[in-house]
């Protein structure tokens, strides 16, 4: 008996549903993931996008602007506004040096720096608790495999 030849066309139609799924699950674990992490960084008064900055900066600097921007995957433009407000509320200071801006930490900055990542840090891991290590060894390979494809594909 031969087996029976497979429609490609149905495999592609299964695999895209497959993928479609995968997706939809990503996001909306994404969305969970952020909706939680919004609500913990509120203690603070930071936003998600604060904190990015925050830990970018106090990992690095001084950073330039432009660092911080492709660190952050944005535009300089981009975070202007934000680095305007940090500077407001006494987190960070930036030192024009020629056309280079560089950005540091306050002290005051450093102090958030140092009780809020510890935290953060804990809070998004524990997201992850309900896989073993081995999983998420996996898991994390596994997007990383998907990024790459998507990174070959841009260019």
């Amino acid at each position: 008996m031969t087996e029976p030849i497979l429609d490609k066309t149905f495999l592609s139609a299964r695999n895209k549903r497959l993928g479609l799924l995968v997706w939809f699950r990503l996001s909306r674990f994404y969305n969970l993931s952020m909706r939680q992490t919004n609500q913990h960084l509120k203690q603070w008064d930071l936003s998600t996008a604060q904190f990015d900055v925050l830990v970018q900066i106090g990992l690095h600097q001084p950073i330039t602007q432009q660092q911080l921007a492709g660190k952050l995957e944005v535009t300089k433009g981009n975070i202007a506004q934000l680095l305007k407000k940090m500077e407001a509320l006494g987190w960070i200071t930036r030192d024009q040096q020629w056309k280079t801006k560089y950005i540091s930490l306050t002290e005051a900055g450093c102090c958030l720096y140092a009780e809020v990542v510890p935290q953060q840090e804990q809070f998004q891991a524990s997201q992850f608790c309900g896989l073993n290590r081995e999983e998420q060894v996996q898991l994390l390979n596994l997007l990383k495999k998907i990024q790459r494809t998507i990174e070959n594909e841009e260019e």
